[in-house]
């Protein structure tokens, strides 16, 4: 198979997946290496095919809404924050926060479900890092995606409800 087969069949395998695949997955699934899975993957990013890196693999984003917000709260209060965006119907993309020496840091998460937040907390308490809101005095910037705008404004205002959003 050509490249060019190859990146049509690697499209379709992200479009008809459920979930996050890992780069060991699709390597073996094509026949080729993990390497040239990362080379694919941004061959198909050129062409506008929105692929994203997770912790747990890539997955291929549709056409749902987004929206970021700022938000505020110590780390003791990681869980109840992501629950909330979760349960209103959202999608935790990636968090941000803005470094004065390092400008903006980013981490991926493609958090949807409160399994999914309970093992990111575990994982970030086991391993004993601090979370990225810990170099900004608790404000950060998570991107959000959502069906529709509806489910934003429900997120919104969940978020500032329990006091998290920064105005």
């Amino acid at each position: 198979m050509d490249r060019e087969e190859r990146l049509q069949r690697l499209s379709g395998i992200l479009a008809a997946a459920d979930a996050p695949l890992s780069g060991l997955f699709l390597a073996e699934e094509l026949k080729i290496s993990r390497q040239a899975i990362v080379q694919d993957i941004a061959l198909l990013r050129d062409r506008g095919i929105r692929v994203m890196a997770t912790s747990r693999g890539y997955v291929l984003r549709g056409g749902s809404r987004r929206r970021s917000f700022a938000v505020r709260h110590d780390t003791g209060q990681i869980s109840e924050e992501l629950n909330t965006i979760i349960d209103a119907g959202g999608r935790i993309l990636d968090v941000m926060v803005h470094h004065p020496v390092y400008g903006e840091i980013r981490g991926n998460l493609d958090l949807a479900s409160r399994e999914e937040v309970s093992l990111f907390v575990n994982m970030l308490k086991s391993s004993g890092q601090s979370p990225l809101l810990s170099l900004s005095n608790g404000f950060h910037i998570h991107t959000v995606e959502a069906p529709d705008e509806l489910t934003l404004d429900a997120i919104e205002r969940a978020l500032s409800e329990k006091g998290f959003l920064e105005e």
